[in-house]
């Protein structure tokens, strides 16, 4: 089943705080509920339709080696993100946008990270003019969050809540061995979708 078919998005967002990362990798501290902005509850819970709504538009509209990055980007079913997995480490990570302002964009690969900063595990984009940097939490054993800030090359990292403008909240599947899939709803500026893909 492709992740915008997940049809208890809702229910999960409603019961996080009854949810533990004791297991996970995503062991974060703090309660995502309470971390999560009214607006990005909103885009979280919308997750479905958005992203089926930005990836017609980009099928539609994009050119036919995009979507297949696309497609190929997409592919896998969700894997545990327990048992042992560790994501530590430099991954390569590409950024793909879906719908807005123009149908598809591809853009490169560049290098990503995961680490532990002894609160759970983060992410950060490395390299590149725009960046994120965040917290995983824990929706299910196959399913996290994401918590991050965008910034751009030469300016200090920003964490989440400094600034409303630049909050990132995605969805995270390991879609394979070695295979990270973000999925960003509505991020505020250009498109209806931002996927970020980490492959190693």
């Amino acid at each position: 089943m492709e992740f915008w078919q997940f049809s208890a998005m809702r229910k999960i967002l409603f019961s996080l705080l009854a949810l533990t990362a004791a297991t996970s990798i995503a062991n974060a501290d703090g309660v995502l509920d309470k971390r999560l902005t009214p607006f990005d509850k909103e885009r979280l819970a919308k997750v479905e339709e958005t992203v089926a709504s930005a990836l017609a538009e980009a099928r539609a509209g994009g050119t036919q080696e995009d979507v297949t990055i696309l497609d190929a980007a997409l592919t896998g079913s969700a894997l545990p993100l327990a048992e042992g997995y560790d994501p530590n480490g430099t991954w390569k990570c590409r950024t793909i946008k879906a719908g807005g302002t123009l149908p598809l964009t591809v853009y490169p690969w560049f290098a990503c990270r995961i680490s532990e900063d002894g609160a759970g595990w983060q992410m950060e984009k490395l390299t590149g003019s725009q960046r994120t940097k965040g917290m995983f939490y824990t929706l299910s054993a196959t399913r996290l969050a994401y918590l991050g800030a965008g910034y751009v090359t030469g300016e200090k990292p920003r964490v989440y809540g400094q600034d409303a403008k630049e909050n990132q909240v995605a969805i995270v599947e390991r879609r394979a061995k070695n295979k990270l899939v973000f999925l960003f709803p509505a991020p505020q500026y250009e498109s209806k979708l931002d996927i970020l893909v980490m492959e190693r």
